[in-house]
């Protein structure tokens, strides 16, 4: 939920490089960054403390109150970057950035549907297709929203749902195009088998000829010619 503040306790790294992060990992600690005022500040979180804190209710937004080495200054930070290793999927690098609570900042929240399987449009056999999964909206730091609910329900098939439509809590703004399409409920086709087709059609060709009808655009052959009842030869003596 908005407004969720967790405390992060992280220690400052004086040795860089791979070769340091690689050590860091196998300790369990998770290198990092945290950006702010003034210069940027090395830092190693410890894996286990890091992914509690952006598992709780308010998610990827939660506010992280950083405190570096145990000096009680905290500082109020939200999680900017983070790196994920693409086999054991892990964290493996994670960049904080230090925010001022009392000035607006911009944030992606995932968009939910609610209500799909009840949309008239879907009960008749339309597809439900979500193009965009995400906004991007500005707010104060306390007050972005873990997602953005969108209700469905409603939709019949060709209904089409934009970044207009989705509501927000009141000091949310989307920065989002208003146009942008986030929902549409798919008309269902009916496919025809081919083989019905043809079956059909020579059916029907069958039927006329049995009635003694000519193909469309056809015509009747020419009689043949007579033979010369007294036997044409071909040829005249001289």
């Amino acid at each position: 939920m908005a407004g969720e503040r967790t405390k992060l306790t992280v220690t400052q790294r004086e040795t860089l490089g791979s070769r340091e992060s690689r050590r860091l990992r196998k300790q369990g600690l998770v290198p990092g960054v945290l950006y702010g005022a003034d210069a940027p500040v090395a830092i190693a979180v410890p894996e286990r403390e890091l992914r509690r804190a952006l598992t709780g209710a308010a998610g990827l937004h939660s506010i992280l109150d950083v405190e570096i080495d145990g000096a009680g200054k905290t500082h109020a930070s939200i999680l900017k970057e983070y790196q994920v290793d693409p086999v054991k999927g892990g964290v493996t690098h994670v960049d904080l950035q230090e925010v001022r609570l009392d000035r607006t900042i911009h944030a992606s929240v995932t968009v939910h549907l609610i209500g799909g399987e009840d949309a008239p449009g879907v009960r008749e056999g339309g597809v439900l297709s979500q193009p965009l999964r995400e906004v991007n909206v500005e707010a104060l730091p306390l007050e972005v929203p873990e997602h953005l609910d969108i209700d469905v329900s409603h939709m019949a098939s060709g209904d089409t749902l934009r970044v207009a439509d989705v509501p927000v809590p009141e000091g949310v703004t989307l920065l989002d195009d208003p146009d942008a399409v986030v929902a549409t409920v798919t008309a269902p086709t009916r496919e025809v088998a081919p083989e019905e087709t043809l079956e059909g059609e020579e059916a029907e060709a069958v039927e006329g000829a049995a009635a003694g009808e000519q193909p469309e655009g056809g015509s009747e052959a020419p009689a043949e010619p007579e033979a010369d009842a007294a036997g044409d030869q071909g040829t005249v003596e001289g």
